[in-house]
């Protein structure tokens, strides 16, 4: 997948523990995929890829691999998961998942402490 027009800015954000939320060139961001020992080269981020067309929204969820930023060109392989993937596409987001990742609320210490924090509608 060619993501074309890329922000040079890439908006990150950390639910929990604590909340965060950045803004990182995204030239920075791409060494995350490599460097480091919780990288995503050793456990890649599954991925949201949202796509107008026309009047419909298509959605793609996938694993996201072996980013290269090529000026404002950023290709990714995807292992697509679920939908499918169009040869062409316009208004595309992107939003990157890392559930399981160690301090993410799915992960099993992630879910151990959501348990005492979850709010109750009535």
């Amino acid at each position: 997948m060619t993501l074309e027009d890329v922000s040079p800015v890439t908006v990150m954000f950390s639910d929990r523990p604590e909340r965060i939320a950045a803004n990182m060139k995204t030239a920075a961001f791409i060494p995350f995929w490599s460097k480091g020992k919780d990288s995503f080269l050793s456990d890649p981020p599954n991925a949201d890829i949202s796509l107008l067309e026309g009047n419909g929204l298509q959605q793609i969820v996938g694993v996201l691999q072996d980013p290269v930023l090529q000026g404002d060109k950023l290709t990714h392989t995807v292992k697509v998961l679920q939908g499918d993937m169009p040869a062409p596409g316009t208004d595309v987001s992107l939003l990157i998942d890392i559930i399981g990742m160690p301090l993410t609320p799915l992960s099993s210490a992630g879910v151990t402490r959501r348990t005492y924090r979850r709010a109750f509608w009535r």
